[in-house]
């Protein structure tokens, strides 16, 4: 199946969990973000055998074809993909506040009928909830490209710097409990060698960003890693980026459809009163960096407010005022 592109919006804290995919495994989280953002845009997947449904438990059972997983016509492994089901099914999601700790399969229910094009199974609310949650913002990459990735190291850097505009820091502890190969590559310059340098040169080839990077030494030891993240403007796919530049012209005339759609179905406001402060939120899309994001932020800060929405309101009111006086 050709891999229709489009620009992907991830949970920067799915981006950053400590989790260890592989190629298979990682696509068929990319998928599952794609229609989690698909869904929360309105659209509708019948075209494609794609669908979404959520039962009386909360639960989402996800249908998707085969052949989405498998990276172009060429690509006939079916096998690798009822493998990462299976493996997806035995690892584990962990989910901690301040009044709970839930342990979670990742994908529960796998079911491929024989002869059959599509796949099911079964996610988690709390697993949802979590591609969903841009509280701690959010990264923007291709799905194309990141399908197209061979190594999983690649796919996992190509995330975290994807529009990423300054350099990065991070220990050689955090990268390594990140990509969850903590038990492995005692040296440091083997890490760097088969997971840092192995990962910049699939980038280097291929991906929209990639990075140049510089060891930090503690005394004599490399303890951490600067990113600088590197745009490769002949590998970005010119069809989306004119949409982003049109998309960006025209922001300032109408509510992006993705604030729409988080506004009316996460926040639940009603239409009308969306209609009622159209000109605020059009302002803040405008004017505020990642309003997605804001609003995220704010819909957490708002559950112990008497007026949960006066309050949204009247801090973006707030953040617009803010933002003027720079």
């Amino acid at each position: 199946m050709a891999i229709v592109n489009k620009d992907l919006i991830q949970s920067y804290i799915m981006t950053t969990a400590k989790y260890d995919f592989n190629v298979y495994e990682k696509r068929i989280i990319y998928r599952l973000v794609e229609m989690a953002q698909g869904e929360l845009q309105g659209i509708k997947f019948a075209d494609n055998c794609q669908k979404i449904e959520h039962d009386l438990f909360s639960c989402v059972n996800i249908t998707m074809p085969i052949a989405c997983l498998l990276n172009g016509e060429d690509d006939k492994n079916y096998a690798r993909v009822k493998e990462a089901l299976q493996s997806l099914q035995r690892k584990i999601f962990e989910y901690e506040d301040d009044e709970i700790w839930q342990s979670i399969s990742i994908i529960a229910l796998p079911y491929i009928r024989k002869r059959s094009s599509v796949l099911s199974f079964q996610v988690h609310p709390r697993v949802w909830d979590c591609i969903l949650d841009f509280s701690k913002g959010f990264r923007k990459y291709e799905l194309k490209a990141a399908m197209s990735f061979k190594s999983q190291f690649s796919m996992r850097f190509y995330e975290l710097l994807s529009n990423q505009k300054t350099p990065l820091i991070y220990s050689i502890e955090q990268l390594k409990e990140m990509f969850c190969v903590t038990d492995k590559y005692e040296r440091i310059n083997d890490f760097i060698r088969y997971v840092v340098d192995a990962a910049k040169k699939e980038l280097d080839e291929i991906s929209p960003y990639t990075f140049e990077y510089t060891p930090l030494k503690t005394g004599r030891k490399i303890t951490a890693i600067k990113f600088y993240p590197v745009y490769q403007p002949e590998h970005r796919d010119s069809d989306l980026e004119k949409h982003d530049l049109q998309k960006q012209t025209a922001l300032s005339w109408s509510l992006a459809p993705e604030i729409r759609s988080y506004l009316k179905n996460s926040i639940e406001f009603s239409d009308k009163e969306i209609k009622n402060n159209l000109d605020l939120f059009i302002s803040a899309q405008t004017l505020l960096p990642d309003f997605l994001n804001e609003l995220a932020i704010l819909k957490g800060k708002s559950r112990e407010k008497k007026n949960p929405k006066g309050y949204i309101i009247n801090a973006i009111k707030g953040k617009i005022k803010d933002r003027k006086k720079l």
